[in-house]
């Protein structure tokens, strides 16, 4: 019997595996997410720039290579949003900013071309805060639209979990790609610093921006990594992780995330997981204060001069980052980079000693409001230190908003942590959707 299951819901993978297989139109595919975003998109507002002409020419254009027996990778014919600060080639890139900062480039970022070059379709470009910091984009989480969706990687995260589009790419600096992932109830992953190249994508800090994804399964996640990364990537088999537990990052959560964090354990315990409690180096005191330190430095050397110009046009979040950057001096940020480096060396070890260390992705579920974007203090130490992590949703909170958990491996084991995440999502078994 034919499925029911709507087009829209289906992952990265399996459209894939339907389009080249003969058995799925790209096109077809295409169609129904424009439908979706044509139904949501007014209340959502997760979408800067459609490009629906060039999408279906270019979903044509799959179908008739798979026809042909040429299928270009593991995405052929998926379509895929892509955040606005990342280049792609005859759209507009917005920045979340006004007028003054677009620009329409003439060529992809490399990530883009990788990922076109695999099959995917760019659908369009998502929302970012200005400059991915914290001044907010005008999109709502769909699980409440009274919510923030998170950010920077605002649009992306409302979208996937939407099912507008099957993924999306985001960046982090701090914590938008996991945060508007675990507000958004959808998997957010990124590799090492440096695995995946961030030519064509407008910087906040060169020593801390990472490009990611946002999926609905670690395995969607972890294939658009891959492309990205330009390397094999597969996950590892795992049936018993070992499972590390820092309590010191459960009590900078609140009690209901902790509770579930802790609930989450005990479930990955009953299922094969030993799970050990353990303390993170002490260098984990002074990592918010350093990358911090860094990231408004970097952030004010890519700015000073357009602020210069355009002060009058920056958020007032962006504007007082790179405002505070400025004064900075060469030795304070030479120290802080050594402190950062300090953390880096000294968690590494405690990583790659478990095969994930377990946590809250952020402190709370998504706040009531727009005039934020949430706490990213339980991502921002993984982006200081450069190394992967990924956010799996997994329950609901008491209000209906998804909860999440964080898993963290050291540089060079993301395998090992894609299974891990394969593993944990079977067991937490996280099925709900918003709307539903």
């Amino acid at each position: 019997m034919p499925s029911t299951e709507p087009l829209t819901d289906l992952g990265v993978r399996e459209a894939a595996s339907r389009i080249a297989g003969g058995a799925l139109s790209a096109v077809a595919l295409v169609e129904a997410c424009l439908a979706r975003i044509r139904a949501l998109e007014p209340d959502v507002q997760a979408w800067v720039h459609l490009e629906e002409p060039g999408a279906l020419a270019a979903a044509r254009e799959r179908d008739a290579e798979a026809r042909a027996g040429r299928v270009r990778g593991p995405l052929h014919g998926v379509p895929i949003g892509v955040k606005d600060i990342i280049h792609v080639a005859g759209m507009p890139t917005t920045a979340g900013a006004r007028p003054w900062a677009h620009t329409r480039p003439a060529e992809d970022a490399a990530v883009v071309a990788r990922l076109r070059a695999a099959g995917a379709i760019v659908l369009g470009k998502t929302t970012t805060t200005q400059f991915a910091y914290r001044d907010p984009a005008p999109t709502r989480n769909p699980w409440n639209l009274a919510h923030t969706p998170g950010g920077s990687s605002s649009g992306s995260g409302a979208a996937v979990a939407a099912r507008m589009v099957p993924a999306a790419l985001g960046t982090q600096t701090v914590g938008s790609v996991l945060r508007p992932a675990a507000f958004c109830g959808i998997v957010g992953l990124k590799g090492a610093h440096g695995d995946v190249p961030v030519d064509g994508v407008i910087p906040l800090a060169w020593s801390l921006d990472h490009v990611g994804v946002l999926a609905r399964s670690a395995a969607d996640a972890g294939t658009l990594l891959a492309v990205m990364a330009g390397t094999a990537l597969e996950p590892e088999t795992v049936t018993a992780p070992v499972v590390a537990l820092p309590r010191e990052l459960l009590r900078r959560a609140s009690p209901e995330v902790a509770g579930h964090v802790e609930r989450a354990a005990e479930m990955l315990a009953r299922a094969g997981a030993r799970v050990s409690e353990i303390a993170l180096p002490a260098e984990l005191g002074t990592i918010h204060e350093v990358g911090a330190m860094v990231l408004a430095v970097e952030a004010a050397t890519f700015h000073e001069t357009t602020l210069a110009r355009h002060g009058d046009a920056y958020g007032p979040g962006l504007r007082s980052l790179v405002e505070s950057g400025l004064k900075r001096g060469g030795t304070e940020y030479v120290r802080a980079q050594r402190a950062r480096l300090a953390f880096r060396e000294a968690v590494i070890p405690v990583l790659a000693g478990h095969d994930a260390l377990l946590s809250p992705t952020a402190p709370t579920t998504a706040p009531a409001g727009l005039a934020a974007t949430g706490d990213a203090s339980l991502c921002a130490p993984w982006s200081s230190a450069g190394v992967p992590a990924i956010s799996l949703p997994s329950g609901l909170d008491a209000a209906g908003l998804p909860l999440a958990v964080q898993l963290v491996q050291a540089p060079g084991r993301l395998p090992r942590l894609l299974g891990v995440a394969a593993w944990c999502e079977r067991v937490l078994g996280f099925a709900a959707r918003p709307g539903a």
